[in-house]
């Protein structure tokens, strides 16, 4: 059996920062670790090259991972397959894989099609799994690898000591 574990729920937004702000507000999450305008070394949405430039922000609800994501260009992109300019709502699920090819397949292989594929600059590649039309949203895929283990590590770190100062920090 193929499992992946949810590590982080991801809500399509217009404005990341206002976002994470009422979520640290409204629920006690955060802090929240804000990345503006985040370049990708490449990306492709449904077959063409396509670099969605996009502002996130992270930050911990719990023992999960709660991102805000902005599309900060407009054209295609796996967030324009689900909303139109000024609509939100929840995108995405994230998971961490042992490999991104078996991912792949096995996916594919279960009828899900491969909306997106993309590297981050520091050489992380990540995927949207288009599984819309049965559970309502994205998966996100990506393997594990330290970087990105300790990347989770800090957001989670943070809540534990925060204080409720502070709740949407720039980083990037």
């Amino acid at each position: 059996m193929y499992i992946t574990p949810i590590v982080q729920v991801a809500y399509f937004v217009s404005d990341a920062r206002t976002s994470a702000q009422r979520m640290a507000e409204t629920v006690g999450a955060g802090p929240f670790f804000f990345i503006p305008r985040i370049e990708l070394a490449w990306g492709e949405h449904r077959g063409k090259s396509q670099t969605f430039l996009h502002s996130s922000a992270y930050g911990q609800w719990g023992e999960i991972m709660v991102e805000f994501v902005q599309q900060d260009e407009e054209g295609p992109s796996p967030f324009r397959d689900m909303y139109e300019p000024g609509e939100e709502g929840i995108h995405h699920v994230a998971t961490m894989v042992d490999s991104q090819s078996e991912a792949y397949g096995h996916y594919q292989a279960h009828g899900f099609e491969v909306a997106a594929k993309a590297e981050t600059s520091t050489g992380t590649e990540f995927a949207f799994i288009d599984a819309v039309s049965s559970l309502g949203h994205m998966i996100e895929i990506y393997e594990k690898s330290d970087q990105l283990l300790g990347f989770y590590s800090m957001v989670k770190q943070a809540s534990k000591e925060w204080d409720g100062s502070d709740p949407v920090r720039s980083i990037g």
